[in-house]
């Protein structure tokens, strides 16, 4: 009786199923909860087998603060960012006078091009950052932010890895 969106979301829902059906594994497709780190855990939690990232993957790189120190941490290079979110206009404004502008504050969650605000000069950062935040609370349910250096065109290679539980590795380019 749900709507679509509705009934993909529900995690609480899709679990039942699977228990009442006596589901082993759950491949949750693409979008939706493929990266949502309370669907995995669920799963895990009750002996449910998510064919995805586990957890504790979703958790370092879910989170883009905590995926750019997992790239410094492995010496991988970065633009320019905030070390962690940002609480303030104040600490925007800092970072742009920093750095140059533009800049692009971005949500800390989710992803999909929500929660971002490109911002070309100092007077624009008090409207970008509370329509970061807002956007970001509506769309992920959290409004934590960040900034970094804006990119123009920007160029990015992204790398997939299939893998299972046997050891057996494939990356697709």
């Amino acid at each position: 009786g749900k709507k679509p969106i509705d009934a993909y979301l529900d995690i609480e829902g899709i679990i039942a199923i699977a228990k009442m059906s006596g589901v082993d594994a759950i491949h949750p497709g693409y979008g939706f909860l493929s990266e949502n780190i309370d669907f995995a855990k669920r799963c895990e939690e009750e002996g449910i087998i998510f064919i995805g990232p586990e957890s504790r993957h979703l958790d370092m790189f879910g989170d883009k603060v905590k995926a750019r120190t997992q790239a410094e941490l492995a010496d991988i290079p970065v633009i320019p960012g905030s070390e962690g979110p940002v609480t303030s206009v104040v600490e925007v404004e800092e970072f742009g006078e920093r750095y140059g502008f533009p800049i692009i504050i971005k949500a800390s969650l989710g992803g999909g091009g929500r929660g971002m605000r490109i911002v070309e000069k100092v007077e624009d950062v008090e409207e970008a950052y509370d329509r970061a935040k807002s956007e970001a609370k509506a769309a992920f349910g959290n409004d934590e932010v960040y900034v970094e250096r804006f990119i123009q065109n920007p160029k990015h290679i992204e790398v997939q890895i299939l893998a299972d539980t046997h050891g057996n590795i494939v990356h697709l380019y």
